[in-house]
């Protein structure tokens, strides 16, 4: 009670607990235990933004409940527009914070690292010895900015954020009290780049592809297993990004952010994803991230994403550090590898724009290979399995002692579901929200002015099936089967062609086929195609169902071998007669059949191009 009648009063205020002289934050002030309140990290960017002429606070959207979306814009020369800052020489990184608010940890080293470049470290103390025995200097850091401008999200789940507690991170080490892992609708927003059906995430596709930046770093906290690393990360090296940017972020920005993060006292590791959960002897294992990850999404777009996962076991004040260290370290690099990554990116962009990536088979999902491994040596805790009283089953119990575990690290991925790219797709008129949702990927379409007929190719599903379980708002597909067929179709007027020779050329396959991980399909948008609409009456159909046996003695055979393969049809009347019926002229022709369509013709696809 007291706490909350202190933060009315400080809001009353207007200064939020700060005052011009005191440059340290919310977090500073509590000792390195506690992160501010949406209107606390509000006042703090718009103070910075009143000192600094390098600092511009906006907003870049709302979220559901109708809360501005803050975001600051760091450039040395105040600039606010990508075109004016890459014209200076500058490239951008987008740092977001708190897309999961009860993981922190990047908007309050966020926070400091700004004040520290625009401000400098008058007024604020020393940063605290880290666990690693290295003392963390504040110097030097406006120069930073001499060749990077960054974009900051503190807080992208902003009504998430406010839902505020001591209780909403059950495995978690701090702070005091934090933000819900999902949205107001009970959406996680890490879960919906793809199909980006959120207000939160339709604002945040606008303001990527606004700002293309050349780096994306996703700042969150890790549950899982106990080891000694402070911090984890994880880029798309796997074999969903674009070969060049592959092998700089293998070559050159991994090795050298870890370099700088091991000599600044915080030494990472790849991100823990056991074979086993919380067993480091049974190995380490990565697997692709989709589309609908942020990582996964930015990589499909050529723009590398660096996930950060601190542990969620480390005291608040050195995750915070170490995220600190890690986004500076980022910044550094940027500094000297930032044009070569550029021109990296545009190589990727102008392939992609070619069309030449059409000619290959496109993976759309992977699988890890269990043959193929490497052994690292893993920074972790000895441990026992226990035998537990409670539940019956096994758990970890983890000591202090310090351990070393030589064991095998599975990162070798191979396509498991491949598809041969069409030249465009057509998206009927009707399905106008689909169109809408691929636009907001920075997809380029073009209108069909006038109703056409024309010969394309699409899929027939067959065997459909879909999670019992809720996930995400949906109960998504768990069986997409479907055959490949060609037809003649009216496409009405106000059609989308969707071109796939585009920067996001890589995202377009994801969402339009059925079978991309993520897809819309999956996600029960043409969950409608599947319905079957028209049915008759059973003195209908007896007769009729009696007329077809005795006119095709096939059918008969074909019946009583379903009869005989499946009991619960043969005890089913409906079921038996609504057989019939899907047998009969009276068909729903068109059901199971995709409405989205490819066109592989050329000289077709130029010429509803041109009309």
């Amino acid at each position: 009670m007291k706490r909350t009648i202190l933060s009315i009063i400080l809001i009353a205020s207007g200064l939020y607990g700060f005052t011009e002289q005191d440059w340290q934050t919310w977090y500073e002030h509590s000792g390195g235990t506690e992160t501010p309140r949406y209107e606390q990290t509000i006042a703090f960017c718009k103070k910075l933004a009143k000192a600094s002429t390098m600092v511009h606070y906006t907003r870049f959207g709302k979220s559901a409940q109708g809360r501005d979306l803050p975001l600051l814009i760091i450039d040395k020369d105040g600039l606010t527009d990508p075109d004016a800052i890459r014209k200076k020489g500058r490239v951008i990184l987008l740092l977001q914070a708190c897309i999961h608010p009860g993981e922190s940890e990047g908007k309050d080293a966020g926070l400091m690292l700004i004040r520290d470049m625009v401000i400098g470290s008058e007024g604020r103390p020393v940063h605290k010895t880290s666990e690693f025995g290295h003392t963390v200097s504040t110097s030097g850091l406006k120069s930073l900015l001499n060749g990077v401008s960054l974009v900051f999200i503190p807080i992208f789940n902003v009504d998430g954020h406010e839902r505020f507690g001591p209780y909403n991170r059950i495995n978690q080490n701090g702070p005091r009290e934090m933000g819900w892992r999902v949205n107001a609708n009970n959406l996680n927003l890490n879960r919906d780049y793809l199909k980006a059906e959120t207000p939160e995430m339709k604002a945040w596709l606008k303001l990527f592809n606004h700002w293309m930046p050349e780096l994306f770093i996703d700042s969150h906290t890790t549950d899982g297993a106990d080891y000694q690393y402070v911090l984890t990360y994880l880029v798309e090296i796997f074999g969903d990004m674009d070969e060049g940017l592959t092998n700089w972020a293998t070559d050159s920005f991994i090795p050298e952010m870890k370099d700088h993060l091991m000599r600044s006292g915080f030494p990472a590791f790849p991100y823990v994803n056991f074979r086993r959960w919380h067993d480091p002897k049974s190995g380490l294992i990565t697997n692709v991230a989709p589309p609908m990850l942020s990582q996964g999404y930015t990589a499909l777009r050529n723009r590398p994403g660096l996930l950060i996962e601190t542990h969620m076991l480390k005291p608040y004040d050195k995750r915070v550090e170490g995220t600190y260290e890690c986004i500076k370290t980022c910044l550094e690099i940027l500094q000297k590898e930032g044009k070569h990554l550029r021109m990296l990116e545009q190589e990727a962009d102008r392939f992609l724009i070619s069309g030449d990536f059409i000619k290959q088979s496109f993976p759309l999902q992977f699988e890890t290979s269990m043959k193929d491994s490497v052994i690292m040596d893993f920074l972790g805790f000895e441990y026992k399995v226990m035998k537990s009283e409670i539940s019956g089953g096994e758990w970890i119990k983890y000591s202090n002692t310090p351990a070393t575990f030589k064991i095998p690290y599975f990162s070798t991925a191979r396509p498991v579901i491949s598809v041969s790219l069409p030249l465009a797709y057509i998206i009927p008129v009707e399905w106008e929200e689909i169109i809408s949702r691929l636009e907001l990927h920075g997809t380029a379409i073009r209108r069909i002015p006038r109703d056409t007929v024309i010969s394309i190719q699409t899929y027939k599903f067959k065997n459909p099936k879909w999670q019992q379980s809720s996930y995400e708002g949906h109960h998504s597909m768990s069986n997409i089967e479907y055959d490949e067929i060609t037809e003649t179709r009216l496409i009405p007027r106000g059609s989308a062609i969707v071109a796939v020779n585009q920067q996001c050329g890589r995202i377009i396959p994801h969402f339009l086929e059925p079978k991309g991980n993520g897809s819309m399909v999956y996600w029960g948008y043409f969950d409608a195609v599947f319905e079957q609409k028209e049915y008759a009456e059973n003195y209908v159909l007896e007769r009729m169902a009696e007329k077809m046996l005795g006119e095709n003695p096939g059918l008969s055979k074909e019946f009583e071998a379903r009869k005989t393969s499946d009991t619960t049809f043969a005890k089913s009347p409906q079921l038996i007669l609504n057989w019939f019926y899907n047998k009969s002229p009276y068909i729903d022709s068109r059901k199971g059949i995709y409405p989205v369509v490819k066109v592989n013709d050329r000289k077709l696809l130029d010429a509803l191009i041109r009309m």
